[in-house]
Formats: structure tokens, sequence, C-alpha cells
């Protein structure tokens, strides 16, 4: 089933014994978090925060943080009806009209997807509206020390474009840092569509009416930060995966229809041409993000239904909350790749690297370079064009599994003809490896065809000067560490002439801060390599042009070491870490897997 708002998911929830009720008093600044952070690590229930300092209302965390939960929020029908989508237009052409009869039961779920009106005595968020000091009791949550104030983690930031209206609406989910009770910041990154339409009522000098959305279906959530094609309005998603339409009402603001089930509903102005420093703010890529200007949000009203739970996630070092529904995204989306870009079998982008670090394909090469034509119709599909780092094979390997994908790649991997590295191109607002806000580079590596060499997995080539420990972290992939840059930035060349001199049989080195904790895990190894170097400024081998192509040797070795203005790594405060250790039987006096 899906949950038409949040108070139906947590009863749901409730019932199978698989969220925690906190009566115990907790402060939103700091213990919340760090409450929530031990008990997704433990895959624990979710939480119901009851008596938050502060605010009269309960907050909700952990409602995504596991796949089962994000099944059973989202239901199987969209993932069922996405994968018939794509088979029913394979199968539908050319059409005739027993080939649509038999795809009626599909036609019939499209005519429940839409928007309907329902007036504002049916609407459960038009039930308490506040216009003095709008945002005075909010629970908002700060998750880390060093956070510029408290964010709402959870924001549903809704927008129409300033001359099409409604026709042209964004959903997206842009972190709201809470300056005062009326004021907050809104994170607008690059790609996303509500920085667009600013951008075009800036140009019309015009104040931007915005409604912030927390609370309400959780369909809603995952439409929010769905990367669905600019044009596709995500209400309507919301309403595809909800299995009916979706019950909206006017709320008099801008125009804007706004969902009746939403829990809260902070609607203002943002204002042209005017900017105020926002964050830093502890992010999904495991590091506090810095001070930047961004848009300000003047707010004129609150609603919110009586009975509201304001949901809430913490965000940090992969794997969070959101890694789960980065998951269920991939899954929901990824029978739709193939038809966008039919030479692509799979995508996968790795939450475990902050998502838009690396991402690994299935390619076709059915001619000579057509993978490497994939690589670019990949990185110049939507949010998929933020991708740092991109693997390409033509061999059907799971994509989940990446030593398997990585050993596919290097086996194949001509390093004269496919490694491609792109400067002066845009990163991420996130990611700080290309030292200037938005800007950084990207490199693909492809590995397609038959093996072109038999790849070491053990290391037996002796001692490296400079080099304290080595560590395989699969076939034809070492790690190794040694002096941190600061010490010795230019270890990284050094490393790969002495390897290019010992004639070393690893085609990929990674130099990291420290080998034997980084090669532990998928987890470790990933988020450590791939949020650490910039591809331009990192990446060192032997190379040649030719005609205008660099052409490389071997080995490959790539500097993902901590340097000199990156941010810094999330780190709970100790106190705080004490806090909830001396508190923690009295939050879960039966055990964190007890009835709670």
């Amino acid at each position: 089933m899906a949950f038409t708002n949040i108070r139906s998911f947590v009863e749901q929830l409730k019932q199978e014994q698989d969220i925690a009720i906190i009566d115990t008093p907790v402060d939103p600044y700091l213990e919340i978090a760090e409450i929530h952070r031990r008990v997704i690590a433990e895959q624990g229930p979710a939480l119901l925060f009851t008596n938050v300092k502060g605010s009269p209302f309960p907050v909700a965390t952990n409602l995504f943080g596991t796949l089962r939960r994000v099944d059973m929020s989202f239901g199987t029908k969209p993932e069922q009806f996405a994968n018939q989508a794509i088979e029913a237009i394979h199968k539908l052409m050319p059409p005739t009209p027993k080939k649509l009869w038999d795809q009626r039961s599909m036609f019939f779920d499209l005519l429940k997807v839409g928007l309907k009106t329902v007036s504002p005595n049916q609407a459960p968020i038009m039930q308490v509206r506040k216009t003095d000091k709008p945002l005075e009791g909010l629970p908002a949550l700060t998750s880390w020390q060093l956070d510029g104030g408290p964010f709402i983690t959870l924001p549903l930031v809704y927008t129409e474009h300033p001359t099409l209206g409604s026709s042209d609406h964004n959903l997206g989910m842009y972190r709201i840092q809470i300056y005062d009770d009326h004021t907050t910041g809104v994170h607008w990154q690059i790609q996303k569509g509500g920085g667009f339409h600013y951008h075009e009522a800036e140009k019309l000098n015009q104040d931007f009416p915005v409604s912030v959305i927390v609370g309400g279906p959780p369909s809603l959530i995952a439409s929010a930060i769905a990367p669905l094609p600019e044009k596709l309005p995500e209400l309507l998603m919301a309403s595809f995966m909800l299995g009916e339409r979706l019950p909206v009402v006017d709320s008099g603001f801008g125009g804007h229809r706004i969902p009746a089930e939403a829990d809260f509903v902070i609607q203002g102005f943002v204002p042209p041409h005017v900017r105020r420093p926002e964050g830093p703010f502890g992010d999904h890529y495991g590091y506090y993000s810095w001070v930047h200007d961004f848009p300000v949000l003047n707010v004129k009203q609150m609603y919110h239904r009586k009975d509201a739970i304001y949901p809430a996630t913490i965000v940090g070092k992969p794997r969070q909350e959101d890694y789960f529904l980065g998951e269920y995204l991939v899954r929901l989306l990824s029978p739709a790749f193939p038809f966008v870009m039919p030479s692509v079998r799979k995508v996968h982008p790795y939450a475990e690297t902050g998502v838009h670090s690396m991402a690994a394909a299935v390619v076709r090469e059915s001619y000579s370079r057509e993978a490497l034509m994939s690589g670019f119709r990949i990185l110049g599909e939507g949010q998929l064009s933020l991708t740092k780092f991109l693997f390409l094979t033509d061999q059907m390997v799971d994509l989940e599994n990446f030593p398997q994908l990585l050993e596919s790649v290097l086996a194949r991997f001509k390093p004269e003809s496919d490694l491609y590295v792109i400067n002066n191109t845009s990163h991420d607002t996130l990611d700080y490896t290309g030292h200037k806000l938005n800007h950084g580079s990207k490199g693909i590596m492809l590995g397609v065809g038959e093996p072109v060499r038999e790849l070491p997995h053990e290391y037996t080539e002796g001692v490296i000067e400079e080099i304290q420990d080595v560590a395989p972290y699969c076939g034809g992939c070492l790690v190794m560490s040694g002096a941190s840059y600061e010490q010795e930035p230019e270890l990284a060349l050094r490393l790969m002439q002495r390897l290019a001199d010992k004639g070393t049989e690893w085609p990929l080195v990674f130099l990291v801060d420290d080998a034997k904790t980084t090669v532990q895990s998928q987890l470790e190894f990933l988020w450590v390599v791939f949020t650490r170097f910039n591809p331009a400024s990192d990446i060192y081998a032997a190379s040649e042009v030719r005609q205008h192509h660099l052409s490389y040797k071997l080995p490959i070795v790539i500097d993902a070491r901590m340097k000199p203005g990156y941010p810094d790594e999330l780190i709970p405060r100790e106190d705080i870490v004490e806090l909830v250790d001396e508190r923690w039987k009295q939050y879960f006096p039966n055990g964190l897997h007890g009835k709670g």
C-alpha cells in the first residue's frame, strides 16, 4: 500500500513494531542527530521523538533507514509499473488495437495520475495558520556542531516558472537553513529546477514566491529527490507513486496549490539579487560544505495540520538514510535508461561516494568506440552530467559489486586510448575537490572487448621508497599510503615513476592517507577514494600527445589523500557522544530492538 501522509505511515510502523517511541526530553541541537546516527548504523527502527525541547511537535527520523521501510513507504507498484511501461513500449511497436487492449491495465493506471483540488475545509494542512513569527517552535535539527544553524533536512521546495505558472513547476529537495523566526536560506544548487525558476524571476526583477512543504505523502519525498527529466512534473510523479490523484488545495499564496495532506507548508518570497551566507553544513558527502552566499526566503506564513509530525533526516558519511532512498530510485528509474539511451544497458551512481562523485555503466560496443559515445551521452543526461568519474564496460557485471566492475574494466583497459580526462567542467556544488565552487573536471575509463591482461591479486613487488602500507583492494587495484599531502605533495608523481621503473603489473594505484582502513569494505574504499580527488589535478601517468589526444602509459596513480582546502570530515562532538551514552537506556528502556 502507498501512504497518503506521514501519520498513516507512522501508525503502520507502530503496528509492525518497527518504530521506537522516545518520550524522554531530547534536544534538537545535536542530541537527536547522535541518537539517529547510532540507530541507523545498527539498522534499527524508525524513531519518533515525542518530547522535543522548544517545540510542541513530535519529530520522526529514520523513516527510510532500511530497504524494507523504503519499499513499504512507497509500495511495490511504482517499480512494477516502471518495468511494465518499458516492456509495453517495445510490445506496442507498431501499435495495433489488440496490442493496445493487452496493455489496458497500464493505461487505466495512468488515468489515475493527476491532481484533484479539494476545498480548504477538506485539507488538513489548512487547519492552523501562523503569521507572527511563523517559524517559531519548528523543531528544525542541528546535526553537526559546526553547522551554521538549524536546518530543515527534508524540505520539499515548490516553485513555479514566473511566466509559465503551474504548467512548469518544480518540487525539489534543497536544504533550508533557518536564520530566525521569519527568514531562511535556500540552497539552490546548479542543475536544479527551482534555481532555474528563480533565475528567470531575477531577470524580471521580481519577488519569487516559494512554498516549502514538510511531510505529507512519502511519495512526495521520493518525487522531489528523483532525477526526473526537467519538464516532467514532480507532483504528477508523486501521484503516480501514490496510485491515485494527489489532493491539493489553493493556498491563496502566489497561485500555489499545495498538497492537502502535508504536515507543514512555509510560504514566502525570495527577493531578486539578495544573497546571504549559508552554511557550513555537514552534508551527505561526509564533510562540511563551506559558507557560500545563497538566496534568502522571507517567510510570510506557515500552515500546519493540528496533528502535525515533523519528519527529518540526518546526513553525513555514507551510509545514511539518503543511501536507501537513492537505492530505491535507482531501481525505480533504471528500466528507463536503455529506453532514453539505447546503447546503455545499466547505469549505477554510487551513493557511497555522495552519488555524483562516481558512476558506472554497462554499455553496448557494437562498433568501435560506441562505448565512449555512450559515456558522453550519460554525462549529458540531467543530473548524471554532474558525475565526476565514470567507468564503462560492455560486460554484464553486477554494478553494485564494485570490485567485480573494476576488475572487468581493468582487465580490458588500454591506457593509450581508454582514459579521458576533461578539464574545466562543472562539479556538484558539494564537491570541493576542484578547489572552486561548482568547477572541476571529469574522468572516463573504459574497459570493453576481450581482456588484454591478467590481473594480479597479491602484491609481491617488494618495498617502495616512502610507502609505509600496501594493500590490494581487488584484482589490478592497489591502495598505498605514505606521507600526508601537506608533508609530501609530490609523492604521487614519484610513486608513479617508481612503479613504472619496476615494471609493475598493477594498472591502477590509489594513494591514500590510510591504506589498511581504506580496503576494509566497498563502502570505505569508495567513500575515501572518490570524494578526495579531482581527475585533472590528481591523476598521474606518463603520457604523450597523439593527434590532440593524451595517450597514457601504465601505471595510473590517483592521489586520493586529503589536501589543503578540502572541508573537514564530520566527527560527532565528544560531550554529545558522552551524553547519549549516559541516556541510552532512558531512550530505549527495552533495548534498541525491543518494543518502543
